[in-house]
C-alpha cells in the first residue's frame, strides 16, 4: 500500500543528512490544517539547535530540496516553524488506482496482530429486561470488537450474565405470591418482560410494608430491614445457595424465560457473543483466590472474621473481599472469573469490560488487586467506561418500572423510520418486505450511530426523533448517500474499471481521496482508543464531502470520458469505505432508498 507519510520521512531524513548532515532527528508529520494549502505538515522547531537555523529559514531550505528532488511533492509553504507539503495531482492518483477496487479498504489481515482480546459487554441482570443503558453498553462493546478485528487481532466477545443474587430471588418470590402460574405465553410477553414485571410487583410490595412499619414507629432503617418480604427473599436466596431443589428449578424456569427474551433482543439489536459466562457458575470461583492471597500476606483477617486488602497507599481504599460469614462479594467473584478466563485463554493479552462509569472505582480495585497478586496480565485489564444515557424528559429509573425498555425503543425507532421514509417519499417501487427491511436497516442505523457517534466517555442525551434525519448528522443521513452512489453505479453500464489516466483532479476530488486515504489510520486510532465516535464522525465527513462533489460536479453526463470513468470509480470507492466505516459500527448500509 502507498504510505504518504513514509515516503515523506524517507524525502526529508535524506535532505537533513545532504543539507546539514544530520542523521538522528526525529521526524514527526500532522495532517495540514483546514486553514493552510498543504497535505501534510513537517514541524522543524526539532531541528532548529542541531541545524543552528531559524525555523522559517529552516522550512524554506528544506521545502526547496524536497520540491527539486521529491516528484510526488507539488508545492510547499512555511507558516513559521511549520513546512506545509502538497503532494502532487500523479501522486494521489496512484493511490487512488491501488486502491479503487479494495473492498477491505481499512481492514487488516485476520488475526495479523497476533494479539488475542476478550471483550466483555452486555452482562445484564435475569431480573428485568435490556433497557436503554444496556443499548449503549451492547452498540458500544459490539462495535469495539469490529474495530479491534478491522486492525488485526482476535477479538473473544463474552457476556457475563448477572443471574443469581437478591434481585432475580426478588422477581421469582413476587411471581410465587402474585403470578397464578402466568407463563410468557398465558400472559402474551417476552420471558424477560414478564420476570421485569414481577421485580417490579415486589418493589411495589416491599415498599407498602415499609410504609405500614413506619406508620407503626418503626424507623425506615430498620423496616426495610425487616419488612417480611425482604425478609423472606433473603430466605430464597439462601435456600437457593443451599441447592433447595423446588428454589433451583424456579430458579432455572424463570432465568429461561429471560434468556429467550434477550436472545430476541440481541438478534434485533444485531449483536452476538462468542462465549457465555453465568454468574451461578463463577460466583465461587474468588474464594480460592482469597485464601491464597491471605497465604502470601496480600490479605489480611479483621477481627469480625472478614478478610480485607489495604490499597490506602495506591490512592484506593480498604476493600472487603470476603465477609466474616464467609459470603463473596462482588469483587470475588470478578477476581477468580478473571483469573479463569487467562486459564481458559493462554493466548489472551487483554481483557476490556465494557461498563458503565459508575463503576469506575471497582475496576481499580480490581486490577490492583490483581497486579498486587502477582499477575503480570493485570497491567493489560482494561475498563472501557461510558457515559449514562439519558432521554429529553429525564433520567431512567429502574425499580418503578419507568425504565426505557429497550424492546420499546426499537419498535418506536422502527415506526418512526417508516413515518419519516414515507413522509419523504423515498417507498416507491419496494415490495411490502423489502420496506420491512428498509425500516429496519434505517431505525437501527438511527439508533446505532447517535449513539456510537458520542465519545464513549461522555454521558449523551439521547432523542429518537433528532436520530432519524435524512439531513442531519446521522446514521440515515449516511445511509441515504450510500444508496445515492449505489443509484448513479447501477445506472453507469459503461463503466470502465481499468486505471485511471492522468487527469487534473478539482480540489473536492483530491479531498476525496485525501479522505479515504486517512481512513486506514482512523480505523487505527478507534482501535487505540476505543472509541466508534472516530469512525462515526470519519463517515459522516467523508458523506458530506461527497455530498458536495455530487451536488457541483456532474457524474453521468460529463463529456470527458476519462473524467466520467473517474468519477464513476471515485464514486464506487467512496460508497465501499462508507460500508466499511458504517459496518464498524454495527450498521448496515441499503443498496437503495
Amino acid at each position: 500500500m502507498i504510505n504518504a507519510e513514509k515516503l515523506l520521512y524517507e524525502s526529508v531524513q535524506k535532505a537533513l543528512v545532504e543539507l546539514y548532515s544530520l542523521s538522528t532527528a526525529t521526524i514527526t508529520f500532522q495532517k495540514t490544517r483546514k486553514e493552510f494549502e498543504g497535505d501534510f505538515t513537517l514541524v522543524t522547531f526539532a531541528f532548529t539547535k542541531e541545524t543552528k537555523k531559524a525555523p522559517e529559514q529552516l522550512g524554506k531550505e528544506l521545502g526547496e530540496f524536497l520540491l527539486h528532488h521529491n516528484p510526488a511533492i507539488a508545492a510547499y509553504s512555511v507558516v513559521k516553524g511549520f513546512l506545509n507539503l502538497s503532494l502532487s495531482n500523479a501522486f494521489w492518483l496512484t493511490y487512488f488506482n491501488a486502491i479503487k477496487d479494495l473492498t477491505d479498504i481499512g481492514h487488516q489481515k485476520e488475526n495479523s496482530s497476533g494479539k488475542t482480546i476478550m471483550l466483555e459487554y452486555s452482562s445484564p441482570n435475569t431480573n428485568k429486561p435490556l433497557h436503554l443503558g444496556h443499548v449503549r453498553n451492547n452498540l458500544l462493546g459490539f462495535s469495539v470488537a469490529q474495530i479491534l478485528k478491522a486492525n488485526g487481532h482476535t477479538v473473544v466477545k463474552t457476556n457475563l450474565v448477572n443471574d443469581r443474587g437478591i434481585h432475580i430471588c426478588k422477581s421469582m418470590l413476587a411471581w410465587q405470591k402474585f403470578g397464578h402460574g402466568e407463563t410468557p405465553q398465558s400472559a402474551g410477553l417476552k420471558g424477560d418482560h414478564l420476570v421485569g414485571k414481577y421485580y417490579v410487583e415486589f418493589d411495589k410490595a416491599y415498599k407498602k410494608q415499609i410504609e405500614e412499619h413506619i406508620a407503626k414507629g418503626i424507623s425506615k432503617e430498620e423496616a426495610e430491614k425487616t419488612a417480611p418480604l425482604m425478609l423472606e427473599a433473603q430466605e430464597m436466596l439462601r435456600q437457593w445457595e443451599t441447592g433447595n431443589t423446588e428454589v433451583v428449578k424456579l430458579w432455572k424456569t424463570m432465568n429461561d424465560w429471560v434468556y429467550e427474551g434477550f436472545a430476541v433482543t440481541y438478534k434485533t439489536l444485531g449483536v452476538d457473543f462468542d462465549k457465555m459466562y453465568y454468574e451461578s457458575n463463577t460466583y465461587l470461583l474468588g474464594k480460592e483466590v482469597v485464601q491464597e492471597g491471605l497465604h502470601k500476606n496480600v490479605f489480611f483477617k479483621k477481627e469480625n472474621g472478614s478478610i480485607a486488602i489495604d490499597l490506602s497507599a495506591d490512592g484506593l481504599d480498604e476493600k472487603i473481599v470476603l465477609r466474616s460469614d464467609g459470603t463473596s462479594v462482588y469483587v470475588t467473584q470478578d477476581l477468580g472469573t478473571a483469573i479463569e478466563r487467562f486459564k481458559e485463554f493462554p493466548g489472551l493479552e487483554q481483557l476490556i469490560y465494557t461498563v458503565g462509569n459508575e463503576q469506575d472505582y471497582h475496576f481499580k480495585v480490581l486490577f490492583k488487586i490483581l497486579e498486587k497478586l502477582g499477575y503480570t496480565w493485570a497491567k493489560e485489564c482494561y475498563h472501557l467506561s461510558y457515559g449514562m444515557v439519558e432521554l429529553p424528559e429525564g433520567k431512567m429509573k429502574s425499580r418503578e418500572g419507568t425504565v426505557v425498555d429497550a424492546d420499546e425503543l426499537l419498535q418506536e425507532m422502527y415506526d418512526t423510520a417508516e413515518a419519516t421514509t414515507k413522509d419523504l417519499g423515498k417507498v416507491e417501487g419496494f415490495t411490502e418486505a423489502e420496506l420491512d427491511e428498509l425500516y429496519r436497516l434505517v431505525s437501527l442505523g438511527a439508533l446505532k450511530y447517535f449513539i456510537l457517534k458520542v465519545d464513549p466517555k461522555k454521558k449523551m442525551m439521547f432523542d429518537p426523533k433528532e436520530s432519524i434525519d435524512f439531513n442531519g448528522h446521522t446514521g440515515p443521513f449516511i445511509q441515504y448517500t450510500h444508496a445515492r452512489i449505489k443509484s448513479v453505479l447501477r445506472k453507469a453500464s459503461d463503466m470502465v474499471h481499468s486505471d485511471i489516466p492522468g487527469i487534473e483532479l478539482n480540489a473536492i476530488e483530491k479531498e476525496i481521496i485525501k479522505s479515504i486515504y486517512d481512513f486506514e489510520s482512523v480505523v487505527t486510532e478507534a482501535g487505540q482508543f476505543y472509541s466508534p465516535a472516530l469512525i462515526a464522525n470519519y463517515t459522516y465527513e467523508l458523506t458530506k464531502l461527497y455530498n458536495r462533489f455530487y451536488h457541483e460536479f456532474s457524474i453521468l453526463k460529463e463529456e470527458n470520458n476519462d473524467v466520467k470513468n473517474f468519477r464513476l470509480q471515485l464514486s464506487k470507492a467512496s460508497a465501499q469505505v462508507l460500508s466499511n466505516g458504517m459496518a464498524l459500527l454495527g450498521i448496515k448500509v441499503p443498496e437503495r432508498m
